[in-house]
């Protein structure tokens, strides 16, 4: 099988800082990830990275993550076997050898938990994952558009408890695992929708592991130059500036196993006079200037600090920071009906219908 990069402890870095720039929030605190993959890496050596094209058909990938309110996997930190533990129970129950390894989503510290499993087991890791981007529930997956099952489904947590799941449909994987999360404090860590290679190379949403590590690199480049950050990520993604402000109000909760919330900005420099609100559940869903929407899911949404580029996230919204608001396109995948169906604005309560974002 052609790799197309081997992954050290030190890529790392960058990967997770443009996991945390698509997962538009969300996704958990790439920091955490990155450490435990960093760990796993130094422990069991390098990553071999493929692209899905490369896999036989008749492979047999499985996707991990981790699942829970990003307010809490920061206090609660996994103790790095949960992940092994799951993928090898899932290993078991399928009764044969997983070939690959997979990222749910490209976001914050699931963008680097599939290293941990990766570095662990030896397999390779697919350069893509389920969405392009980071969603707040498990069924929101291109794997479902494409009607792979999410189940049967391994959750395990920080105390050594494991739980196996096989539910009628996807949904209902979502409904019992977030209630399984809430009891194990908030985050679980689990290996689900098994899928074969031919099934992978029209589900996966490809690239974006590559991705994630163009733009970190980019952000780092464009510092140590001395450049706009920011200006070089909106270039990378076909992006728009929509906003430009400091955060006056943060309203933040942690419900049901989602950190939900609102957060107000008062414009500054160019944007002085005008207003700017983000609504999110774990995620960034929506975005309003001056009232009136300008981007909702599935297109993307992202924070940066003005000055450094350095991607926030919605738990790590803070009174007073400068911040540039991004939006972009979402992946094709999710423009069909049965995609906007399953994350599109309607969804998630707003009495709005999806208008594609233009750049």
């Amino acid at each position: 099988m052609k790799i197309l990069r081997t992954i050290h402890a030190d890529d790392l870095e960058d990967i997770a800082t443009g996991g945390a720039i698509l997962g538009t929030g969300g996704g958990g605190d790439p920091y955490v990830g990155k450490l435990m993959a960093q760990q796993a890496i130094r422990k069991h050596g390098p990553v071999k990275l493929v692209d899905v094209a490369e896999l036989p058909d008749d492979a047999l990938v499985v996707p991990v993550c981790m699942m829970g309110a990003p307010t809490v996997m920061t206090e609660k930190l996994p103790q790095g076997d949960e992940l092994m533990n799951a993928f090898r129970q899932l290993e078991q129950l399928l009764g044969r050898k997983i070939d690959a390894v997979l990222c749910g989503e490209a976001g914050g510290v699931n963008s680097t938990t599939p290293f941990v499993v990766a570095a662990a087991s030896g397999l390779p890791l697919v350069d893509g994952d389920g969405m392009g981007r980071a969603y707040p529930e498990l069924q929101m997956v291109t794997f479902t558009l494409h009607g792979v099952s999410a189940t049967p489904m391994v959750l395990c947590d920080d105390k050594g408890n494991s739980l196996v799941l096989d539910t009628v449909r996807n949904a209902w994987t979502e409904r019992l695992a977030r209630a399984a999360t809430v009891e194990m404090g908030g985050s679980a860590l689990l290996a689900f929708y098994s899928m074969s290679g031919a099934v992978a190379k029209k589900a996966v949403v490809r690239g974006t592991l590559s991705l994630c590590a163009e733009l970190g690199r980019a952000l780092r480049d464009t510092r140590h130059a001395h450049g706009d950050p920011v200006d070089a990520i909106v270039g990378m993604l076909g992006a728009k500036v929509i906003f430009h402000g400091r955060a006056k109000d943060i309203d933040r909760r942690t419900v049901g196993g989602f950190a939900r919330g609102t957060a107000r900005f008062d414009g500054v420099d160019e944007w002085k006079g005008h207003s700017f609100k983000l609504d999110f559940q774990n995620e960034f869903l929506m975005a309003e200037r001056d009232g009136k929407i300008l981007v909702t899911t599935p297109d993307l949404i992202t924070l940066l600090e003005a000055e450094s580029g350095n991607p926030v996230t919605a738990d790590a919204l803070r009174y007073g920071l400068r911040l540039k608001a991004l939006a972009f396109p979402s992946n094709p995948q999710w423009l069909t009906p049965e995609g906007i169906a399953l994350v599109g604005p309607r969804y998630f309560g707003y009495d709005v219908d999806y208008t594609p974002f233009a750049a």
